[in-house]
């Protein structure tokens, strides 16, 4: 590795080209982010399957969940049926800050790891809600629609963590005890949603098909079972790099999503880990929560079949 530039015990490459277009930023920047975030990032990491998010340049992004055949064998892993794909899929497990680098310097910019770990797969460790504005509408707006999950998780005694995505939108995370069923946990994610937006309809909306949300806010309560969502800490492929950032729910009303990139982070964080304290205690699900989930059809089951019944609707009008 003689000359060449090492960042703990990996050997970088182009470190000078910028990042992305829009980025406003280098490669060495990225790096020097994952360095500062490191252990506070690894925490959501470790022992998850984890796909990323790479740019090359010249390149448009793309996600990456299958280990590539140039990986180091020091990088540690799990293998995972895919059903969707119908093949095993061998992704990482970002374990150590050596791992995150290494990553780093694949252009890996995002960080999306399962709702489980793979030691326990699927039981999930939190339901996640996504809070996503409509064209048109404002941070404000999506602030609006996860104050309504937080007022219908403490209706049920629950409470949540809340992050801006790094995006336009927020993610609620709510921790859950261990064991717990995948699909009780995404019927609980969708009796959440649904009993959110029925506090007031005028704000959010749980519907998928984006035509039937009429410009209100999208409660998501797709991630679940096998879904990613990105970390807290995460840079994100946008103008000048925002960052994943995790918030006490009092300052919802103080921020926008542009405040957190990586040039800034590193000063508003210190050696703070917000995530981990703002982080309530896992928690049992009331039953009433998951049986109400278990009536209420799978989004994109139900989108798929009217979205065929409309297409036929259109070919008999």
């Amino acid at each position: 590795m003689a000359g060449k530039e090492v960042r703990g015990g990996v050997e970088m490459s182009n470190l000078d080209q910028p990042l992305f277009d829009g980025a406003e930023a280098t490669k060495r920047d990225l790096i020097d982010y994952l360095e500062f975030a490191g252990e506070r990032l690894l925490c959501v990491l470790r022992g998850r399957p984890l796909s990323v998010v790479r740019v090359r340049p010249g390149q448009d992004r793309f996600m990456q969940k299958n280990l590539p055949k140039y990986t180091p064998e020091w990088v540690a892993r799990t293998t995972i049926w895919a059903e969707s794909s119908h093949r095993e899929v061998t992704y990482a497990l970002c374990d150590d800050l050596r791992t995150l680098l290494w990553f780093g310097n694949q252009r890996a910019v995002e960080y999306h790891p399962t709702l489980y770990l793979a030691e326990s797969a699927p039981a999930p460790t939190h339901l996640v809600l996504d809070l996503d504005p409509a064209p048109g509408q404002t941070f404000a707006d999506a602030v609006a629609g996860a104050r309504l999950i937080r007022e219908a998780l403490a209706a049920d005694g629950l409470s949540g963590a809340v992050k801006t995505s790094g995006s336009k939108g927020l993610h609620v995370f709510v921790p859950v005890v261990a064991g717990l069923d995948v699909e009780d946990a995404a019927a609980a994610t969708r009796a959440v949603a649904a009993r959110a937006e029925r506090i007031d309809p005028t704000i959010s909306t749980t519907a998928f098909i984006r035509e039937d949300r009429h410009g209100k806010v999208f409660l998501d309560a797709t991630r679940a079972g096998g879904a990613t969502v990105a970390a807290a800490y995460t840079p994100r492929i946008r103008p000048g790099v925002t960052v994943s950032f995790p918030l006490p729910w009092s300052a919802l009303d103080n921020v926008t999503p542009a405040d957190f990139t990586l040039r800034t982070v590193p000063d508003l964080l210190g050696d703070r880990d917000p995530w981990a304290s703002e982080m309530p205690a896992s928690q049992e699900l009331p039953a009433d929560l998951v049986e109400e989930g278990h009536t209420i059809p799978v989004a994109r089951v139900q989108a798929m079949h009217e979205g065929k019944r409309r297409a036929r609707a259109r070919r008999e009008g």
